[in-house]
């Protein structure tokens, strides 16, 4: 197996979310990538000279599996139950999207995976929400990557194209209670959706074999490594 270091082709699902749009933005700047490849069900107000967009019904895999091609493959998809309309609907986007990514990068011998997950993610958990994700994660790991990255941040913080008060609501209690007990529950504590992006295409370089999950307590680091890499890139 043949692993690059540079000219890389990333892969994207969920470029027009929160964590996906920034990842996008982060992987057009770096030089170990020559392309970066969006799936989306609508096109992103994005022209770049490395990216290339497909616009894909997510229902019908079959159509655009042979597109799965590339280095990295990063999975930012995910919703939430106001949003999805139901429990099926948000399983769906939370697992069936995210695990069918995962085979297809597999039938095409992508290299990486990339998972944005969830503190708390459990597959026995009581709560639908960290069980969907607990479950995602177990499955992806019965899969044969040459590498693995899970990262599980808490609430996240950034602006969005819709309206989620609830979690923007959760993001401000959770930097108040962290502040008051003194950063004992870091890894609860409210995290931006750039640092998640950034630690995402960092961990990616380390270019580490085997499995590596990442608490979200440890993202602000691996964010600083990216930030000071494309510093020098620029440099």
């Amino acid at each position: 197996m043949e692993i690059s270091k540079d000219n890389k082709t990333a892969l994207v699902f969920g470029a027009s979310g929160l964590i996906g749009g920034h990842a996008v933005q982060f992987l057009l700047l770096h030089p170990a990538y020559s392309k970066v490849v969006v799936f989306v069900r609508k096109p992103i107000a994005l022209e770049h000279s490395k990216l290339v967009q497909h616009v894909v019904d997510f229902d019908k895999p079959e159509t655009f599996k042979h597109l799965v091609k590339g280095d990295d493959l990063y999975c930012c998809l995910g919703t939430t139950m106001a949003k999805a309309g139901s429990r099926e609907a948000f399983y769906k986007v939370d697992f069936t999207y995210g695990y069918q990514a995962a085979q297809m990068g597999i039938l095409n011998g992508v290299n990486q995976y990339l998972l944005v997950s969830s503190v708390g993610a459990d597959p026995k958990s009581r709560f639908f929400y960290s069980r969907v994700k607990g479950e995602l994660e177990l499955a992806v790991r019965s899969l044969s990557f040459w590498s693995l990255h899970i990262f599980q941040p808490s609430v996240l913080l950034g602006e969005r194209n819709e309206n989620r008060w609830g979690e923007q609501a959760a993001g401000k209690i959770g930097q108040v209670f962290d502040r008051l007990t003194g950063g004992l529950l870091t890894k609860y504590r409210p995290i931006e959706a750039d640092v998640v992006a950034k630690a995402m295409v960092s961990a990616a370089q380390g270019l580490k074999p085997g499995v590596h999950v990442y608490p979200s307590h440890w993202l602000q680091g691996l964010a600083a490594e990216i930030d000071q890499y494309l510093l020098n890139a620029i440099n």
